[in-house]
């Protein structure tokens, strides 16, 4: 019998290395008890419309229209439309010559990217791109595989990760054959950014022989929620000037904010600080249509702005986006809309505001909730969910918990996670998967479960985590503890 050609001592090295906990054991486990029968409540991911979330009517008018413009051609039916969402999409079906179906630009069609500029402009207070920096994607997370894909070089070069991180950049980093430099963020000051740290975490690079190219922050957070704000933007643009650093701005969360930090782009403020940071410092921002209001995950619309990127690396990314020949056009029709909103006087207009705030407020609400949840039980600690779309509470595991698990091959925090799961039919990512500070156990939920449904699951949740405690120990010691008020919320820097 002949040897398999591909096994795991003969598959590309970099794959094995590759984990992405997001979609690890706990998703699969959720998915085998879901084709089982059982309702599975999964706060694992960040998929708003698997939860309830209602699409945005306007954008889906117009994706129809787009995906089926012989609609149009009956007067009944098309007299059901607004005519503003008509309106778009004949725009769009005449700028994308051929619909739906048919490939376009492999950086994006020129109308659409020139709307997102548009976008930028709006939001920046007049600072518009120019749309050749500008490249759609099928979503986010293309782009910044094809960045950290052509950042990194060799096993030599690093990137500088916020920890707790998403999974998207340590999977991409291990795929790409570079190394992974963490800096903390503070989770007793709110997941604060600490610039000490920041260069610490740099200067060991160093030392170890690593070649740090570029540093990424996510803004706000995942899974931590923080929003960063101006000044401390300010002070990662002058670091990275300094250090000669490549910033990667995820900004994905840009309309989920339910703190009082607004969101403020990093490229206004790069912008704003003037010379010789706006002349001259590497800035790649990404954002998508899979978040927000919108939540469109599935339709895999998004895009990266390149600012002061030179032109020729710029032609470079054109050619590796053209593998993919073109991206998603759905995906674009969906992105222009939500970056192109009806405006004031549109018949869509009120309808699409009332949706769109409403969306955002229900989220605030349960954002509180959460994190008020969470530090009301005995062995769990919150921080302040002010924005993006994600909880992180620290548990307390006892120490033979400890030891079991990691006897087992497990992280403790992975088999919380999977004692959840079975008792409560919630699935959540361990901490672990966010390579998370050593010694310390959390997990990582979503806030998207519906307003209705908060409340059960909540319940659902603390009957599982007291399970949990009085299964391996651990409860009369979380319950002083908790007495005690040893789980504060701490403001932020």
């Amino acid at each position: 019998m002949p040897c398999n050609v591909l096994t795991e001592d003969t598959i590309n090295r970099h794959a094995l290395k590759c984990k992405y906990g997001v979609r690890g054991e706990i998703f699969q486990r959720a998915q085998e008890l879901t084709q089982q029968g059982h309702p599975i409540t999964f706060t694992s991911v960040g998929n708003p419309h698997q939860l309830k979330q209602q699409p945005l009517t306007f954008v889906r008018q117009v994706v129809a229209l787009c995906a089926a413009p012989f609609l149009m051609d009956d007067p009944v039916i098309v007299a059901a439309f607004p005519e503003d969402a008509v309106a778009r999409a004949k725009r769009y079906l005449k700028a994308l010559r051929g619909g739906l179906g048919s490939y376009q630009d492999s950086k994006g069609n020129p109308e659409l990217c020139s709307e997102i500029c548009d976008f930028i402009e709006h939001r920046d207070a007049g600072y518009r791109p120019d749309p050749v920096n500008i490249f759609m994607t099928n979503g986010a997370s293309e782009g910044v595989r094809v960045i950290l894909q052509t950042v990194i070089r060799n096993e030599s070069d690093g990137i500088l990760v916020p920890i707790p991180q998403y999974p998207l950049y340590s999977a991409s980093i291990a795929l790409y054959g570079g190394q992974l430099v963490g800096y903390h963020l503070d989770e007793e000051h709110g997941w604060g950014l600490s610039m000490d740290d920041l260069g610490m975490a740099l200067q060991s690079a160093k030392v170890k022989g690593i070649n740090v190219r570029a540093i990424v922050f996510i803004n706000p957070g995942n899974p931590t929620g923080t929003c960063l704000q101006a000044y401390q933007l300010q002070n990662l643009v002058k670091f990275a000037y300094t250090n000669r650093l490549v910033l990667l701005a995820d900004e994905v969360y840009q309309e989920n904010v339910y703190g009082s930090t607004p969101f403020t782009s990093c490229y206004k403020v790069l912008c704003d600080m003037g010379a010789p940071y706006s002349s001259s410092q590497e800035l790649v921002s990404f954002h998508t249509v899979s978040k927000g209001a919108a939540g469109e995950c599935g339709l895999r619309g998004g895009y990266f702005h390149l600012h002061n990127v030179d032109e020729k690396v710029r032609a470079n990314l054109y050619k590796l986006v053209s593998i993919n020949l073109s991206p998603s056009v759905p995906g674009m029709v969906a992105l222009g809309c939500y970056v192109n909103p009806p405006k004031p006087g549109d018949a869509s207009y009120d309808l699409h505001v009332r949706e769109r705030q409403g969306i955002i407020d229900s989220l605030r609400r349960r954002a509180n909730m959460m994190s008020d949840a969470f530090n009301s039980i005995p062995g769990i600690s919150c921080q302040p969910v002010d924005g993006s779309m994600y909880a992180f509470p620290k548990i307390r595991i006892p120490q033979s918990v400890v030891q079991a698990a990691r006897a087992s091959g497990k992280a403790p925090d992975a088999l919380y996670c999977l004692e959840l799961l079975e008792n409560a039919h919630i699935a959540a990512t361990p901490g672990s998967s966010f390579e998370q500070e050593d010694g310390s156990f959390h997990f990582r939920t979503n806030i998207l479960p519906d307003e209705s449904e908060f409340a059960s699951i909540i319940g659902r949740f603390q009957d599982a985590h007291m399970s949990f405690l009085r299964k391996y120990g651990g409860l009369e010691e979380s319950a002083e503890k908790h007495s005690l008020s040893a789980v504060p919320v701490m403001s932020k820097l």
